[in-house]
């Protein structure tokens, strides 16, 4: 009786953990599968402070990995790592109006210590260019000072906002922030462009996510900056583009401000040109809406903390312990080749329940073995994007897995890439523009490059989902043949831009 009683529980409990898995289907309600996925596969905890997230390792395991490709990146440009502080005075914060208005509505204020009121409200910063620049204005003196190329590895916190969304929309956020001044405009030119092809890396080689890289419009560019460039991303499911990082050009309009000048090699005085670029967590969220599935998170094998998953598979009166040392063999073997592998010998659950907790997890690849592949002295792996199955000699077992890895990371941005352009509608009138943006496309129309002009096509498409905006005009602009027009205002076009809805 204590046997079946025993039984009995295991069962209950392993039915009660089955109910843990993914409820809500992608196609479905996507706002609802994302956030599912994020908690069910271990990325995020739900806090008691609206719009703050807790990290779990699975997260944070990511982000430490695009961290260790990016900093060595930038340090071979000769960019040194620094940290400021997490506050910034008020008449600081102030000093730049197009800056501070952009920024307004989102900024903390800490107004107590205590029970006392603060004399002064200090804020937390929603990013570093004011808590930065009084003192490049103090440490740049002559051209030997320069180029002073700085960045930081913090948080941020910007407050005000509606619907928040783990990684993606979240009042306090992880991020770099590269912070630069040079005596030149063509060297601050450079290193947008250079930084930018870093940002592309991170989610094209790491991510397997595909981007645009490109220049944001007057309107979208950052607040007091020259210009912007940035990776732009999109979300077939939702129609929406979603910015992946920026890269910007502030000019000297910094340097006016906070009177960071030089004296050059010939005693003249002049101002710094300077850029500011930045990517952040939600970087981890772009990639689990562009690879997640029914099953939950898909991860790219470069960004798995885990990369395969060891399952041994008893069957009835089967030799455990011969399957048990041949699973840790395996780990062994694979972690000795530099593949990050691991082992599941839990005995409360099931092989199938098992094979459903590493999917939903994302790990890229699944290694099982049972009595008969240690018959045949092999393994059977199962890919997690496809669901192919193939089964293995132990003696080509690293082989074989290193070049499924890659395979894997390689369908992942190819199907993702498919996806997008299959999203992508040229247009050439207002008509085709309104019917393919109630469409979900990332629309890539002709345009005049006026601010008016986007501030009108954002009235026109106001709606319970959002207004069309520019996403960016890429860098790699097609020729715009002579009669070509603006589709919103019919004047002369001057570039090709991507435009649709965003988060």
């Amino acid at each position: 009786m204590a046997t079946k009683s025993s039984n009995a529980a295991k069962k209950k409990e392993v039915k009660k953990e089955t109910k843990l898995g993914m409820t809500v289907k992608k196609d479905d309600n996507f706002g609802e599968w994302y956030s599912e996925v994020v908690v069910h596969s271990e990325m995020i905890e739900y806090y008691d402070i609206s719009g703050c997230y807790i990290l779990r390792p699975q997260a944070m395991s990511i982000w430490e990995t695009l961290q260790a490709f990016f900093d060595p990146e930038i340090k071979k440009m000769g960019i040194k790592n620094a940290y400021f502080p997490l506050f910034v005075t008020e008449n600081v914060l102030q000093k730049e109006k197009d800056h501070i208005e952009g920024f307004a509505p989102e900024v903390a204020w800490v107004t107590k210590s205590g029970k006392s009121d603060l004399e002064v409200p200090i804020a937390i910063r929603p990013t570093s260019e004011t808590v930065m620049y009084p003192y490049f204005a103090k440490w740049i003196r002559g051209h030997r000072d320069l180029p002073l190329k700085l960045n930081q590895w913090c948080n941020v916190v910007r407050w005000e906002f509606s619907n928040p969304t783990p990684f993606i929309r979240s009042r306090e956020f992880l991020w770099q922030e590269g912070h630069t001044a040079f005596a030149t405009k063509e060297e601050a030119d450079q290193e947008v462009l250079e930084i930018l092809e870093l940002y592309r890396r991170v989610y094209e080689e790491y991510l397997a996510v595909p981007v645009i890289k490109g220049r944001k419009s007057e309107l979208e560019k950052f607040a007091g900056g020259l210009y912007t460039t940035s990776v732009e991303a999109f979300i077939p499911h939702t129609g929406r583009g979603i910015q992946g990082a920026t890269s910007h050009c502030l000019g000297q309009n910094f340097a006016k401000m906070f009177q960071i000048n030089f004296e050059d090699d010939k005693g003249e005085k002049g101002m710094v040109w300077q850029n500011s670029w930045a990517y952040s967590s939600r970087t981890i969220g772009v990639m689990v809406m562009v690879h997640g599935d029914d099953k939950g998170l898909v991860l790219p094998p470069k960004v798995a903390s885990v990369q395969v998953m060891v399952i041994p598979v008893p069957y009835k009166d089967a030799d455990t312990t011969a399957i048990k040392a041949a699973c840790e063999s395996t780990v062994k073997e694979l972690n000795t080749a530099a593949v990050r592998a691991d082992l599941d010998t839990r005995e409360n659950y099931s092989p199938g329940w098992k094979y459903s907790h590493w999917e939903m997890k994302g790990i890229p690849l699944r290694i099982e073995i049972g009595p008969r592949d240690l018959e045949k002295s092999q393994v059977r792996l199962v890919r997690r994007d496809t669901g192919a199955k193939v089964d293995v000699p132990m003696t080509e077992l690293v082989e074989k897995v290193q070049k499924i890895l890659l395979s894997i990371q390689e369908n992942l941005f190819n199907t993702a890439k498919e996806k997008r352009d299959a999203c992508i509608e040229k247009v050439h009138t207002w008509d085709e523009f309104t019917t393919a943006l109630n469409n979900k496309k990332l629309i890539f129309a002709p345009w005049c490059d006026e601010k008016e002009v986007e501030e009108d096509v954002k009235a026109r498409t106001k709606g319970d989902h959002g207004a069309a905006k520019t996403l960016c005009s890429p860098l790699d602009q097609p020729e715009i043949t002579e009669g070509t027009v603006c589709i919103a205002s019919g004047k002369p076009a001057k570039k090709w831009t991507y435009w649709g809805r965003s988060y």
